[in-house]
């Protein structure tokens, strides 16, 4: 394994796996050791709520962290990881307008999905030419069989790290530049856990409280979001189904808003 600096993009939300348990698959960039951008990659699997506090790196952290290729995924920017040697050597901020993360996300953009496909790739970001529409849709409110066995085992270790099954899923209806059109699932950490605060903090209870907090992310990622923010979608595919993409994260840095400067 080799020390590199990655910039952690986004997180997606805890997954039951009946081989790894729970994990969190994690996109970022490599940079160089000048901390310039090199390539997406992505690092799988990590058990994130089980790593050490210290270790728990947030998104837009640049951290440091022995890697390898991970020979067992076909994806040129998937590679595993040393969850030891992370640490957190510091945190990007919004500042100038979002600048310095903008400087070392953007560019590295895709045209589109094509576009990442036809480069070899499996992660990137793109500017959605249009958005039609965020949805949501209900979806099971248990965990399969299996993956419940597995939270068994867990609990029997860990009886305080509980994983909630979010019971909707959230989706983005969007043309790329390309002309053409999709419709991605996001599984961005950030809204769930956007779901999950709206939700509890809403004073109600049952279908009320989920109704009342799929409102309020439907007006963040839909009337915030496509009114005040330059949206971006950090996207990838599924290691089992090459061809089938989702927004792993969403990059929003402000619409800046020039005012009309006066000739006179």
């Amino acid at each position: 394994m080799e020390t590199r600096k990655i910039l952690i993009a986004t997180k997606t939300y805890p997954s039951i796996s009946t081989k790894y348990q729970e994990t969190v698959c994690t996109a970022g960039i490599l940079l160089s050791e000048e901390e310039n951008p090199l390539q997406w990659i992505r690092i799988y699997p990590i058990r994130y709520r089980y790593l050490d506090f210290d270790k728990r790196y947030p998104r837009w952290a640049i951290v440091s962290a022995k890697i390898k290729r991970n020979d067992q995924d076909y994806r040129p920017e998937s590679f595993k990881i040393d969850d030891n040697s992370l640490e957190i050597i510091r945190k990007i901020d919004t500042t100038n307008n979002w600048q310095e993360r903008k400087s070392l996300v953007l560019s590295l953009q895709f045209r589109s999905i094509a576009d990442i496909q036809a480069q070899g790739k499996s992660l990137g970001i793109i500017k959605p030419k249009s958005i039609e529409r965020f949805f949501s849709k209900k979806t099971s409110r248990e965990w399969n069989q299996k993956q419940q066995t597995v939270l068994n085992q867990l609990d029997l270790f860990e009886p305080n790290i509980d994983l909630e099954k979010i019971p909707y899923k959230f989706f983005y209806q969007f043309t790329d530049e390309d002309n053409v059109p999709h419709k991605y699932s996001i599984s961005d950490w950030e809204i769930m856990e956007l779901y999950r605060k709206c939700r509890d903090r809403s004073q109600l209870s049952g279908l009320e409280a989920e109704q009342y907090a799929l409102e309020k992310v439907r007006q963040k990622l839909e009337d915030d979001f496509l009114e005040s923010k330059d949206l971006y979608f950090i996207v990838g595919n599924l290691k089992n189904h090459a061809k089938s993409f989702m927004i792993i994260g969403l990059f929003y840095p402000p619409l800046v808003k020039f005012n009309q400067m006066e000739l006179f």
